[in-house]
């Protein structure tokens, strides 16, 4: 398929809107306040809702998005519609030429993932997955520091996505709409795609999906990640753990803080109380230029769209998320380590 798509350039982008819940009202108030682009629609079947948008922004309002898509000549469009939603959308505006950022994850099955991307690949669309932690300044900081060599080796990645149920999310478990943040990280971090994974999965108070999620990792490289993703914790938590040959970084998501202890002499503990022995490495608070990681993956989508270029986060990226996510779940129903090394060529060819 010949492409039917072309950057922008400097002139007024044309923005579209679809979904008006907690992400997009988020995405409504950073784009309403960027000068450098018109939010020419806005689309949600509540009434209210897209009655308030439509009266803060001057937006054109429309309670079904895929009508918007067809309707509004639009340069890029920001899906943050349920996750069921994603693949209509999407494909939609992949074929009328219009950038996309969808909210992740992708799409809820493997399938319908590789649709979008296949779709965008053929079409030569651009199309970013929402994966915001990619843009907390302190995980790209952590990311810089690795490259800088900090960490020789990366021994093991932590990470802990903990919290209170939303009860907006009805149409997915946790796995699919949180761990998908994490499986991306881990994946960036190592500089690689697990080659096997294994979990188990609880569903506690949600009606029809897993709440909690302990996963386990294997990279080719020998790392090891680790997932504590629930909807139970009373208190919001999210946290990353690497340790490598070095000394051991710690990551706090919701404040940007950072820190790196270095690795010890173990021949010398501390006594705690005169009996327990630790061993006391340095740790050094790292400088993080705290911003808002939305704003930053908006700025990223639109220097796409004016000017072309590979998202940083492309429709790929989503799928292997997804898959990685998917197959989480498959080991926990099936109590048994899946190999993802098959997927890479499968994916490939699709």
């Amino acid at each position: 398929m010949t492409s039917s798509w072309r950057p922008a350039g400097d002139r007024e982008l044309r923005v579209g809107l679809a979904g008006l819940g907690s992400m997009g009202r988020n995405h409504l108030r950073i784009l309403a306040g960027r000068p450098d682009i018109r939010l020419a629609a806005v689309a949600d079947p509540v009434r209210p809702t897209l009655a308030s948008a439509t009266g803060q922004t001057g937006a054109q309002g429309f309670a079904e998005p895929l009508a918007m898509i067809a309707e509004v000549d639009l340069d890029a469009v920001v899906i943050a519609a349920p996750t069921t939603a994603h693949v209509p959308l999407a494909l939609a505006a992949i074929e009328r030429g219009i950038a996309v950022l969808v909210e992740k994850p992708l799409a809820a099955t493997i399938e319908e993932a590789q649709r979008i991307v296949v779709a965008a690949r053929e079409a030569g669309v651009p199309v970013q997955v929402g994966h915001v932690e990619r843009f907390n300044p302190a995980v790209l900081e952590l990311g810089r520091l690795i490259d800088e060599g900090w960490l020789s080796t990366i021994y093991s990645i932590a990470s802990r996505r903990a919290g209170p149920f939303p009860a907006r999310i009805r149409d997915v478990g946790v796995t699919v709409d949180l761990a998908t943040h994490d499986v991306d990280i881990l994946s960036w971090i190592a500089g690689e795609r697990p080659a096997r994974v294994y979990a188990e999965t609880a569903q506690r108070i949600h009606a029809t999906n897993e709440d909690l999620l302990f996963g386990l990792l294997h990279f080719p490289s020998g790392a090891t990640g680790m997932l504590d993703v629930n909807w139970l914790t009373p208190a919001k938590r999210r946290q990353l753990l690497v340790v490598g040959e070095e000394g051991m970084f710690e990551l706090d998501y919701l404040t940007q803080r950072l820190t790196f202890t270095r690795a010890t002499d173990t021949t010398n503990p501390r006594l705690i109380g005169g009996y327990a022995p630790t061993f006391e490495g340095e740790i050094v608070e790292l400088p993080v230029a705290s911003t808002e990681p939305l704003a930053a993956e908006l700025d990223a989508f639109l220097d796409v769209v004016r000017s072309g270029g590979r998202p940083v986060v492309d429709a790929e990226d989503g799928l292997w998320a997804v898959a990685i996510a998917t197959s989480l779940l498959t080991a926990a129903a099936d109590g048994r380590a899946i190999d993802l090394t098959t997927l890479s060529s499968r994916f490939a060819t699709a």
